[in-house]
């Protein structure tokens, strides 16, 4: 399997990018933006998008944690981005998300985590659409085309956002634009992980990695080669990666509704 099929043209990716930031930001009178800063690959790399099309003083950064800060990571990321202290909060959302688990009675078991991680990104996508409206700003989101199809994001949490900047690019794809744009080596080397519970990783959770699975979905829903040819070129969980796919499916689905 040649991985080279995902490869990019970083130079004209980033000037698509930034046009379109640009356009839309312009169409729609806005001069704000809001964007949720993990300290991850993604974030970090819409984040830097962000910073060629506005003026610092309009760009608003929210880091919100439910265990500890990434504080390293956040210094490397705003370190001569000249963001004024004012437009940066770090806040803990763990109390706001323990009191919402108490109050639906959902006690901190391992079989709830998963019901746990999907308040803890509807509680973040509250603090960012009330910072938006605060500061008439639409808010950035930060996800790929390979969350996007593997239906990794939760519903009116994560996946909710105004403009998306790199939703049409996978996992693998933002790593090389991320390169380019010289993002520090240390967010790229970083597993990535949602942050929902204490030791969670995309892959792990997965079972399979973002390398596979970018070339599956490519190989698959771009391509239209069938499973079985996949898996002859050597792409052994392409059942596994279709299967996940097919099981978040209704994310991409929903609300049903009379048409």
């Amino acid at each position: 399997m040649d991985k080279s099929i995902l490869n990019i043209d970083c130079e004209k990716e980033k000037a698509r990018i930034l046009n379109f930031l640009r356009e839309t930001f312009k169409k729609q009178n806005i001069k704000n933006a809001v964007v949720g800063l993990s300290g991850g690959l993604d974030s970090a790399t819409s984040f830097y998008f962000l910073r060629e099309v506005l003026e610092p003083e309009n760009i608003y950064i929210a880091h919100l944690y439910y265990f500890e800060p990434c504080l390293s990571m956040l210094n490397l990321l705003l370190k001569e981005s000249k963001i004024p202290e004012k437009n940066i909060q770090i806040i803990s959302i763990k109390h706001n998300v323990d009191e919402i688990a108490k109050s639906l009675g959902i006690e901190q078991r391992e079989e709830n985590k998963i019901r746990i991680g999907n308040i803890t990104a509807r509680v973040r996508m509250i603090f960012l659409y009330d910072l938006a409206k605060k500061n008439n700003a639409l808010v950035c989101g930060t996800e790929n085309r390979s969350e996007k199809f593997l239906g990794y994001f939760t519903r009116f949490g994560d996946e909710a956002s105004d403009i998306e900047p790199i939703t049409h690019l996978f996992k693998t794809q933002v790593l090389q634009l991320a390169s380019y744009l010289g993002i520090p080596k240390a967010i790229i080397m970083q597993k990535p992980t949602a942050g929902l519970w204490a030791g969670q990783t995309d892959e792990d959770e997965f079972g399979f990695t973002y390398e596979e699975a970018d070339q599956v979905l490519y190989l698959r829903f771009d391509k239209h080669f069938s499973v079985e040819q996949i898996k002859k070129m050597g792409l052994e969980n392409a059942e596994k990666i279709i299967l996940y796919v097919k099981r978040n499916e209704f994310k991409q689905k929903t609300p049903y509704r009379i048409l």
